[in-house]
């Protein structure tokens, strides 16, 4: 396989390239409620739309790898596909979401247009296996504990099972306890695989476990991070918005106000184009 057809990701009508114009992953962290959703949805959509700025929306219909067992988790797959769905039907956005195990994939795969691996589970074989031979794109997050040069490894493994379209996803590495820091070398590094590198600044300024039984953030750092990202020549962005972080029943601490993103977005593309050229 040539790095000219690893560079190309076909995610529903969009064509996500490496090296081409920044794109953006977004979305709230969780689906709170068909409703919500669809607002944030449709938000985003408008605002990327005046922007010129390809899209794809993502939300979690489960999160499985919440901290504690009273932490709100979603609504479930077959609910969750659903409003997924209902996305993608009135907005005519891609759409993205995470699986958790085996059992999920093939459901998730008919709504989908793009598999997500969860940073957490990057190294789980089956999964993996499973994700990569729906023959969908997968955006594999890269573990917190995870050097950026090993990932050609698992990179290979999702090769090897079927995958031709692979997004990678940076998002920060284990410094001591309750504490992420990311490291703008990881994205060049990664890019050697050929495939585009996404740069996810919300999970970045994630305090995991911050709150004792939930994790913190440093939103005010969103911002900071997205923009040296992109000045490091990262192919996408990945932001999880909400329309009131302080409410958000899941990953408020280190998602953006909805408000900002237009803002941010235009600042990113500036940085973008001047960086390319």
């Amino acid at each position: 396989m040539s790095l000219r057809s690893k560079g190309l990701v076909r995610v529903g009508r969009l064509s996500l390239r490496r090296g081409g114009p920044l794109f953006l992953i977004a979305g709230p962290c969780v689906i709170e409620d068909r409703a919500h959703t669809l607002r944030l949805a449709g938000a985003l959509t408008a605002i990327t739309k005046r922007l010129r700025i390809p899209f794809v929306f993502k939300a979690s219909y489960d999160k499985a790898n919440r901290l504690s067992a009273d932490s709100y988790r979603g609504p479930g797959l077959d609910e969750g596909l659903d409003v997924l769905s209902a996305v993608k039907e009135r907005y005519r956005v891609p759409v993205l979401s995470d699986v958790h195990c085996r059992s999920e994939v093939a459901r998730a795969a008919e709504v989908l247009d793009v598999i997500q691996i969860p940073a957490f589970l990057c190294r789980q074989t089956d999964l993996l296996t499973a994700a990569a031979s729906t023959g969908k794109p997968i955006n594999i997050k890269k573990g917190q504990f995870i050097a950026p040069w090993d990932m050609k490894h698992i990179v290979a493994k999702a090769e090897k099972a079927g995958a031709r379209e692979i997004i990678l996803t940076e998002r920060g590495v284990s410094f001591g306890y309750n504490n992420l820091v990311s490291d703008m070398r990881a994205i060049p590094v990664m890019q050697q695989s050929g495939y585009p590198v996404v740069f996810d600044a919300t999970h970045s300024v994630q305090l995991p476990g911050g709150l004792g039984s939930a994790s913190g953030g440093q939103r005010e750092m969103i911002p900071v991070l997205a923009r040296a990202a992109v000045a490091a020549g990262c192919d996408g962005i990945f932001v999880e918005v909400h329309d009131n972080p302080d409410k958000a029943l899941c990953d408020g601490p280190n998602s953006l106000h909805i408000g900002q993103i237009a803002g941010l977005l235009r600042r990113l593309k500036a940085i973008s184009e001047a960086v390319r050229h």
